[in-house]
């Protein structure tokens, strides 16, 4: 079994927003991969006297915990956990109902031994990766944001509107219940040779610059590693804005993190 994990902020001046961590349970069997990309408050805040990073540090140290102590809960009951006890932690300090109160995307997988399936979960937009011993990849998404007019994203006005909210997307913040929104599933352990997370930061080599599918993408994380990849996307974004191209949405580099674990 192996893990690589890369990550590199957007920008230099700003903290990274983005976590990731592996984990092995102390068995020897098995393991659990989190992804998180902390979602960017607006210049007015977020009601929070932490911070997006504070969060996404709380709520990924839960789910690694959790998904590997509590192997008789569901991922979903997992991240309604851990969504919990994040909140707890700042209930007293900060405002929780803030339509921006901190959150995140997350993806969360979880495997044990060769008898037990390789359990997922997705919520909002970072991609998950699953491939097969005969090279075929399987890309889970949560695809709500997309589906979305992109004038309905244009104002931080209309996009909070939409915010965990029915008819729009959903995120982990503080309310536990939106851990049932999440896209779950499991695999046979003997249909899945690896593992892959993506924040959008680095999927935008599939779906923003389109310079190849979710197997190609597989193939140079499995090649190149996930910097390998990083690096692939912050050479587009630079040619994009050199050549003064549309391709670029919302903002030129974006906090950027992938891993893999290889079964």
């Amino acid at each position: 079994m192996r893990f690589e994990l890369a990550t590199s902020p957007g920008a230099p001046e700003r903290p990274n927003e983005d976590w990731a961590s592996a984990a092995l349970p102390a068995t020897g069997r098995g393991g659990t991969l989190v992804l998180l990309d902390g979602v960017t408050p607006p210049a007015g805040g977020d009601g929070c006297v932490h911070g997006v990073p504070w969060f996404t540090a709380r709520l990924g140290g839960a789910l690694v915990e959790l998904s590997g102590s509590r192997r008789d809960l569901t991922l979903t009951a997992i991240l309604a956990e851990a969504i919990r006890r994040t909140a707890d932690s700042h209930r007293q300090t900060c405002d929780l109902s803030h339509v921006r109160t901190p959150q995140a995307t997350a993806v969360l997988v979880r495997w044990g031994g060769p008898a037990d399936p390789v359990e997922h979960l997705v919520l909002s937009d970072s991609t998950l990766l699953l491939q097969a011993p005969d090279g075929a990849v399987r890309a889970v998404l949560d695809d709500r944001l997309d589906r979305l007019p992109r004038e309905a994203l244009r104002t931080h006005a209309s996009a909070d509107a939409l915010r965990n909210a029915e008819g729009g997307f959903f995120t982990a913040a503080a309310d536990p219940a939106v851990a049932e929104r999440a896209v779950t599933g499991s695999t046979p352990r003997a249909r899945v040779r690896a593992v892959a997370a993506l924040t959008d930061g680095a999927s935008r080599w599939v779906d923003m610059f389109q310079e190849g599918d979710w197997s190609a993408c597989m193939a140079v994380l499995r090649k190149e590693g996930p910097q390998g990849l990083i690096d692939r996307v912050r050479a587009l974004e630079t040619s994009a804005a050199e050549q003064r191209t549309q391709v670029i949405r919302w903002k030129l580099h974006d906090d950027a993190t992938a891993a893999i674990a290889e079964l």
